[in-house]
């Protein structure tokens, strides 16, 4: 059984969609259920000039786990600096959802990886830029 927020986070997801001309990209896929997940953030600054996550959008092709993980994830990020976001792990998904059912997990995985893969794109970008 699913709880409550996946569910709710399943059926009414906001940040699904994509960011054309998106600063970092994440995708990951798990080849054993064939999920596969995109996350796409622009990023801004805050006041004090600190690199945040201003939009945050998912494309996710998979179960209802999934999908809520993917929208959990997001909510959880949008807003937040890209430090605090790359501390999201797949349990703090997990937990935010009130649990997923045992052999549902990985998909929280999913959704964190392909999370720090964005961030982590963005910031090799930035670099070559710079560079």
């Amino acid at each position: 059984m699913y709880s409550k927020k996946v569910i709710e986070m399943f059926t009414n997801p906001k940040n699904v969609g994509e960011i054309r001309d998106p600063d970092g990209l994440g995708k990951v896929g798990n080849p054993v259920c064939g999920d596969v997940m995109w996350i796409y953030i622009k990023v801004g600054k805050d006041k004090q000039g600190n690199e945040i996550i201003k939009d945050i959008k998912f494309k996710t092709m998979g179960c209802i786990a999934a999908i809520a993980s993917s929208e959990m994830t997001t909510e959880l990020v949008k807003g937040k600096t890209l430090d605090r976001a790359m501390e999201i792990t797949n349990a703090r998904v997990a937990r935010e959802l009130k649990g997923l059912p045992k052999e549902k997990i990985h998909c929280s995985n999913l959704a964190a990886d392909a999370l720090h893969n964005a961030i982590k794109d963005y910031r090799r970008k930035k670099k070559r830029k710079q560079g």
